[in-house]
C-alpha cells in the first residue's frame, strides 16, 4: 500500500475531519499526529527526518494510504517527491482564526526537550516557527508563507486547496469519487480538543 493523498494542511485546519472525510471515501487509513501517540517509535522516526535523516517512508506509512495533520505536513515536498502520483489536499481556514485555535490547544503548553514527543514537537513543529510559538505577527506569517509554498511548489492539477467547510463537493471531485451520503466529518473544535486533553490527564498512569 502506498500513499495516494498527501496533506500539507498545518494542524488545526481541520485535518482531523479531513482525516475522517479520507477513511470514509476509502483513501484509508490515513495517518494523523493522532497516529504517532499510538507508536512509542514514531515520535524517533519524525525527529531524525528532521535532522535530515534519509527517511524510510514505506516503513513509516506501512498499512496507510494517506497522511494529514503534522508531523508529516511539514515534509509535503519531499512526500509529493516520493509518491508523484500522490494527490496533495492543502487545507486552510482564516489565519486569525487558526492562531487564536493554536493558543488554546497544540501550542497551549510549552514543549520543551524531553521525552521522545516533546523533542520531535521542537524539531517538527517549534523549528518551523523558529520556536516563536506565541508570537501572533510571527506565527501567522509562518502559516501564510507555508501555504503559499505549497501553492508554488506543488502544480496546480496536483493540488486542491480546502476549505474542510466546502464540504464534500470539491474534496469528491479533486479525488475523483462519488459524494457520500450524510454530512462532512466535522470534529475536533477547540472545545472537543481541550476536553480530550483533560480527560487524558485525568487518566490514572
Amino acid at each position: 500500500m502506498r500513499l495516494s493523498v498527501i496533506g500539507a494542511g498545518l494542524g488545526r485546519t481541520g485535518t482531523l475531519s479531513l482525516k475522517l472525510a479520507l477513511e470514509q471515501l476509502g483513501f484509508g487509513p490515513c495517518y494523523h499526529m493522532a497516529e504517532v501517540f499510538k507508536n512509542p517509535a514514531a515520535p524517533g522516526y519524525w525527529a531524525a527526518v528532521a535532522d535530515g535523516e534519509l527517511a524510510d517512508w514505506e516503513m513509516i506509512f506501512e498499512g496507510y494510504r494517506s497522511t494529514v495533520d503534522w508531523p508529516s505536513s511539514t515534509f509535503y515536498a519531499r512526500l509529493a517527491e516520493a509518491y508523484p502520483s500522490a494527490k496533495v489536499i492543502l487545507t486552510v481556514r482564516d489565519p486569525e482564526a487558526w492562531f487564536a485555535s493554536t493558543q488554546a490547544t497544540i501550542f497551549a503548553r510549552e514543549h520543551t526537550a524531553g521525552d521522545a514527543f516533546e523533542i520531535m514537537f521542537r524539531k517538527v513543529i517549534g523549528e518551523m516557527f523558529d520556536q516563536r510559538l506565541h508570537d501572533r505577527a510571527w506565527a501567522i506569517s509562518v502559516f501564510e508563507r507555508h501555504n503559499e509554498a505549497v501553492r508554488r511548489v506543488i502544480p496546480a492539477a496536483r493540488l486542491l486547496t480546502y476549505e474542510v467547510a466546502q464540504g464534500w463537493a470539491p474534496l469528491c471531485a479533486f479525488l475523483e469519487v462519488p459524494i457520500p451520503d450524510g454530512p462532512m466529518p466535522k470534529v475536533n473544535s477547540t472545545q472537543e480538543f481541550q476536553a480530550r486533553v483533560a480527560a487524558m490527564a485525568a487518566a490514572p498512569r
